[in-house]
């Protein structure tokens, strides 16, 4: 399996940390062109699938993967592969999710953390400089990134961004709070897969018909497929990419950072999004002109899934 060893600089208080945090990841596509894509609260690498393909051709992870790549921990200065042209893109399991380690302190996760996450794998993978994407939390930490390493960013994309602390809660209204209520009491595959399709996609796009069947209904077999296969995000790691959230804030010299730091950065936001308020992702872009650019596009909280060819282009 190929996961990527991060040595902690400090000593962790959480006994299950004794070992390092194994964070796992996939690639696909081959070239040198390089893309880190960082998926959001309770999601994995899989959440990626049309971004993968789309800038791919393929969804299928690369063969060599499965090498025993944690025979050194993250930090080696190997080089990275892949001939001209092309595409090579890594998605992974943020900690607290899928095959990564699940730390059981919540002050284990922060986006700055899970940040230098991110920027160990780089080293692992001898990655010296990539395009990064960010999802919703994914986004987040993104910035994070950025920040910390702004000769290491090609270009940056947001997508679906909001900020830490209040600004994490959605617009309270019916739809939204019986969407939070199924999510808390989803204790099932089958009840985590429906309510994800009405938190993350608009009505309109789940009632098409894709053939004979709605979206809705090929997606939902798809999500308790893909759900099944990972397993329900256990308490420790949800309570802790919440705090991560929560606790999220961008220091003005960050922002100062990531504003002068002369990539092409990408605001992306689903106009119906019912989860990540529209408002704060315009707020983030105002603050980073003009180095930004803000585009809404028609879609949910998944616009990068609804609207998949534009957002590829906007990336």
């Amino acid at each position: 399996m190929p996961f990527c060893k991060v040595i902690n600089d400090e000593r962790s208080s959480d006994p299950a940390l004794n070992n390092g945090i194994q964070i796992f990841y996939r690639t696909y596509g081959r070239g040198q062109t390089k893309v880190l894509l960082i998926i959001g609260l309770a999601g994995t690498h899989d959440s990626w699938g049309p971004q993968i393909k789309g800038l791919t051709g393929t969804d299928n992870p690369n063969e060599d993967d499965t090498v025993a790549s944690d025979a050194k921990p993250c930090g080696g200065d190997n080089e990275s592969g892949g001939g001209d042209g092309g595409i090579e893109v890594c998605a992974f399991d943020n900690r607290g999710m899928g095959r990564s380690s699940v730390p059981t302190i919540k002050s284990e996760y922060t986006t700055s953390v899970m940040a230098k996450d991110a920027i160990a794998l780089l080293d692992h993978l001898g990655w010296k400089k990539a395009h990064v994407f960010g999802h919703s939390m994914g986004a987040m930490i993104a910035c994070k990134l950025a920040a910390m390493v702004p000769d290491r960013v090609l270009s940056l994309a947001l997508l679906n961004v909001t900020g830490g602390g209040f600004e994490c809660f959605p617009k309270f209204d019916r739809q939204t709070i019986s969407i939070a209520i199924r999510f808390l009491r989803a204790k099932t595959p089958e009840q985590r897969a429906a309510v994800d399709l009405d938190t993350h996609y608009t009505k309109e796009y789940l009632e098409e018909y894709v053939g004979p069947n709605t979206r809705r209904s090929i997606l939902y077999q798809e999500y308790v497929k893909g759900i099944t296969a990972t397993g329900m995000q256990s308490n420790y790691g949800f309570d802790g990419q919440v705090n991560a959230c929560w606790n999220h804030k961008m220091k003005r010299t960050e922002i100062e950072l990531i504003r002068t730091g002369g990539f092409l950065l990408s605001i992306v936001h689903g106009r119906q999004d019912v989860i990540a308020r529209v408002s704060h992702a315009r707020r983030l872009a105002e603050k980073l002109q003009p180095a930004a650019r803000m585009v809404e596009l028609p879609g949910g909280h998944l616009v990068s899934h609804e609207r998949t060819e534009e957002v590829i282009l906007l990336m």
